[in-house]
């Protein structure tokens, strides 16, 4: 089976620059999408292992204070109850492995990473950079 190759480099700012996304992209991409900021909800927190089942029914505030102390969060919206998840320096999602560039708690992932590029900035297509 002959590989294609795919040469774009999109600009995550304009995502008039993106490709359509298809399966098997995520392959050969430096993995874009996990510099964008990721938007998560208590149950995803949950999920991911930062926040246990007994502390999810203390107040949001709360926990938020404990994860951007801990450098997990690095933003929470108390109007809507969405945490942002801390970014490194270069901006990468600080659970995106520097190595690989794969996600190293993808089966625990929160539902904004699982649902992408379904939803998102522009539906149906990803911010494909080709890996180096």
């Amino acid at each position: 089976m002959k590989q294609i190759v795919i040469h774009h480099l999109s600009d995550l700012a304009r995502t008039e620059t993106w490709l359509k996304y298809r399966k098997g992209l995520c392959d050969t991409c430096q993995s874009s999408c996990c510099t964008m900021p990721v938007e998560v909800k208590l149950p995803d927190l949950v999920r991911m292992g930062v926040v246990d089942e007994f502390e999810a029914g203390e107040p949001a505030k709360q926990i938020a204070r404990r994860l951007e102390k801990a450098g997990i969060v690095a933003h929470f919206n108390f109007k809507h109850s969405i945490f942002t998840l801390a970014r490194r320096a270069n901006n990468d999602c600080i659970y995106l492995d520097a190595t690989t560039r794969r996600c190293s708690i993808y089966e625990q992932r929160p539902n904004t990473c699982r649902n992408h590029p379904q939803i998102g900035p522009r539906p149906g297509f990803c911010a494909y950079r080709m890996r180096r």
